[in-house]
């Protein structure tokens, strides 16, 4: 699989790891305090090339998004689930520790985030779907965004993140019927 953007990711291990899996080029951040000098390459590259954010499912992770996401509007993101980048539950979580084809399939579900303005979920869809109260609130939105693969967040940042990526009524729909099924499944 060639990737033709370049894929921005936290440090060499993280390189190594995308291209044991992948044929791409990748820019690291080395480290969550990104410089400013490292931003304007990115910046650069988005321009040129095109950008994909493919960083570890963690506060780090997270941090490192959104300062590129501030700093060089509609980057694209590639997402891992935790338990995608710590297959073996212990010690570090991260892209170094994912599957080759989890990898793969993260740069196969691709985001872009849009401007923001335009509401497609509202937080009344939250609270009625079960996201952001009650006792498996934060069960569901880890498996919303396992589902739709766009990781981890709490309520707030799931709002934030759902319309920035232009999750569809539809496509949200879905994912609650999947995920309500699952629970019903295991309830059983």
């Amino acid at each position: 699989m060639k990737i033709k953007e370049v894929i921005v990711v936290e440090g060499k291990s993280d390189t190594k790891r995308i291209n044991m899996a992948v044929n791409a080029d990748t820019l690291e951040t080395r480290g969550s305090a990104i410089s400013e000098e490292t931003l304007e390459q990115i910046e650069e590259l988005h321009e040129k090339r095109g950008v994909i954010v493919f960083t570890d499912p963690d506060y780090s992770g997270e941090k490192i998004r959104k300062t590129i996401r501030e700093a060089v509007p509609g980057v694209k993101h590639a997402f891992l689930n935790r338990s995608e980048a710590a297959p073996n539950h212990k010690g570090s979580l991260g892209v170094e520790h994912a599957s080759f084809e989890a990898i793969r399939a993260a740069l196969r579900n691709l985001y872009t985030e849009q401007p923001e303005g335009q509401v497609l979920i509202t937080r009344e869809d939250l609270a009625i779907a079960g996201l952001i109260l009650g006792a498996d609130a934060k069960k569901k939105r880890r498996e919303l965004g396992e589902y739709l693969h766009i990781g981890y967040t709490n309520g707030k940042q799931l709002y934030k993140r759902l319309n920035l990526f232009q999750i569809t009524r539809e496509e949200f729909a879905e994912a609650m019927r999947y995920i309500n099924k699952m629970e019903e499944q295991d309830g059983k």
